[in-house]
């Protein structure tokens, strides 16, 4: 009986492992699209930042 006292009470405050796995399911999703937008931002500053370089040496030829 205490048995299974204690795990309708865990499951009712959510201690269940199998729940907390399903709540930790999007977790690998979520970092990986934190990654690409970083990686997207980085690249996005280094192709701005070769653009005004070329302009600039651009307007040195004669």
């Amino acid at each position: 009986m205490n048995r299974l006292l204690a795990l309708l009470l865990m499951l009712h405050l959510g201690v269940d492992p199998r729940l907390r796995v399903r709540k930790e399911r999007g977790s690998v999703t979520t970092e990986h699209v934190l990654w690409a937008v970083a990686v997207i931002a980085i690249v996005g500053i280094v192709v701005a930042a070769i653009k005004a370089y070329v302009e600039s040496q651009a307007g040195n030829i004669r």
